[in-house]
């Protein structure tokens, strides 16, 4: 699998693996994690995607409990974000949903995280929401704090907006190297908003989150979008949910869709989206059945 450039000593697999439902699962037995992680690594996926909050901050640990024991763990990146504080688990006596990017906080989530997770460091930290309460200075020393304690290799951010990225950026010694955004056929905005002209600019690769819609493809409302990825599939012998992700990664930007399923199965053919190409005039066919209407 095509592998992306992160920084100079970090890279990424194209496809990368959502941990998001991991607590959703019916099964969450180490054996069991383990199995779905090796399903990646057989098709070159190597990054792991996760977050403090995923599975009501449950997440990290059952990924952790499957990690111990094994040697996954050198075959791996592993994400991880923080800064939602939600009033479940381990902050169930918070009084609201609210963000933290304090020093205080930053340094206890990693923390926390490499314990759960039973590691010695993380490849890539992200600020999983931008805090309209957020002091750039305290936030962005604290970024490189962890940095230069080992703890954390790389950070960057997750639903940034350009000027939140540079209001940030602005107080750091080290780069921002990703921001994971929301992507996808249905939620194309970011094409034409200026989210991923900013960053293919700067040379720096995005993470897609949700490149399926959260479903949203697959459960009726859309069908010249579905007709068209179908009509595509057929003529590629895929699904057309692979259709739907190399869309993504047919754009110049190097776009890292970073996709989510329980289903050994499916994870199994993750990498099939990595096989189609798509040419310019496909790609606008779909871009054009998702606008409703023909380009100006």
């Amino acid at each position: 699998m095509e592998r992306v450039s992160i920084t100079k000593s970090l890279d990424f697999s194209r496809i990368v693996y959502g941990l998001w439902r991991l607590g959703d699962d019916t099964n969450t037995a180490p054996d069991h994690v383990r199995n779905k992680i090796a399903a990646c690594l057989d098709q070159g996926i190597t990054t792991m995607d996760q977050a403090d909050i995923y599975g009501g901050y449950m997440a990290e640990e059952i990924l952790g409990n499957a990690l111990r024991g094994s040697d996954l763990r050198n075959k791996i990146e592993i994400v991880t974000k923080c800064d939602i504080v939600a009033p479940v688990g381990r902050y169930a006596d918070a009084r609201v949903k609210y963000y933290d990017t304090s020093r205080a906080h930053i340094l206890a989530s990693v923390d926390h995280s490499l314990r759960l997770m039973g590691i010695d460091h993380i490849d890539l930290l992200l600020i999983h929401r931008p805090d309209p309460m957020m002091d750039h200075h305290e936030t962005g020393a604290a970024l490189d704090e962890v940095i230069a304690s080992g703890k954390v290799r790389s950070v960057g951010v997750s639903n940034f907006r350009p000027w939140d990225w540079e209001l940030l950026s602005s107080a750091m010694k080290n780069p921002l190297v990703t921001n994971q955004i929301e992507l996808s056929v249905l939620a194309h905005q970011g094409f034409t908003n200026g989210d991923v002209a900013f960053h293919q600019r700067n040379a720096v690769p995005m993470m897609a989150w949700s490149p399926l819609a959260g479903g949203q493809l697959f459960s009726g409302g859309y069908d010249t979008v579905t007709a068209t990825l179908k009509r595509i599939a057929a003529d590629r012998g895929v699904d057309m949910s692979a259709v739907a992700v190399a869309w993504l990664l047919a754009h110049p930007s190097k776009i890292l869709p970073v996709m989510g399923t329980n289903n050994i199965d499916r994870i199994a053919t993750l990498s099939t989206a990595c096989d189609v190409k798509l040419d310019r005039q496909e790609w606008y066919e779909i871009y054009t059945a998702a606008l409703g209407n023909e380009v100006p």
